[in-house]
């Protein structure tokens, strides 16, 4: 997590959005006790953002997902129509000239199929939320950094 400039101020979510928190200067004086509360309120606060981070992105993999699923199965619907239409047309015009117009006509639907159920493929992603991991673990280090340093004090 970056450290500032600034005595007393720390970016408590640096990757997403800016959180800032200004203490009111170094406290000596401060006891053990309300040093600690400090950071069982902050990493709280984490806490309750990285949940809201991880809401967040689920939601976009959802939607990801949801578009990604729906291509398949659109691609999936014109491979079936090609078979389904070009083989009754195929029984049909058998032996006429009509065939290579049902042959471009599957050819045409499998095309479009195949495309995009390679789309809808390359979309897929199944993955654990990443931005949410990198949160967590920055969290456990800023509590660990903080809990030494209370240790030190």
């Amino acid at each position: 997590m970056p450290e500032s400039a600034v005595p007393g101020v720390r970016f408590l979510w640096p990757n997403s959005m800016l959180f800032l928190t200004v203490n009111s200067g170094d406290r000596p004086s401060a006891s053990s006790a309300h040093l600690a509360q400090d950071v069982v309120q902050d990493a709280q606060e984490l806490v309750r953002l990285n949940i809201q981070l991880a809401r967040q992105e689920v939601r976009e993999l959802l939607l990801r997902n949801g578009i990604a699923i729906g291509l398949l199965a659109f691609g999936a619907l014109f491979l079936a129509l090609a078979i389904l239409v070009a083989l009754p047309a195929f029984l049909v015009v058998l032996w006429s000239d009509h065939l290579t117009g049902a042959a471009i006509w599957l050819g045409g639907y499998a095309v479009i199929g195949a495309l995009l159920a390679l789309v809808g493929k390359l979309r897929l992603r199944i993955q654990p939320p990443q931005r949410t991991l990198t949160s967590l673990e920055e969290t456990r280090d800023w509590a660990l950094r903080q809990i030494r340093s209370n240790d030190r004090s």
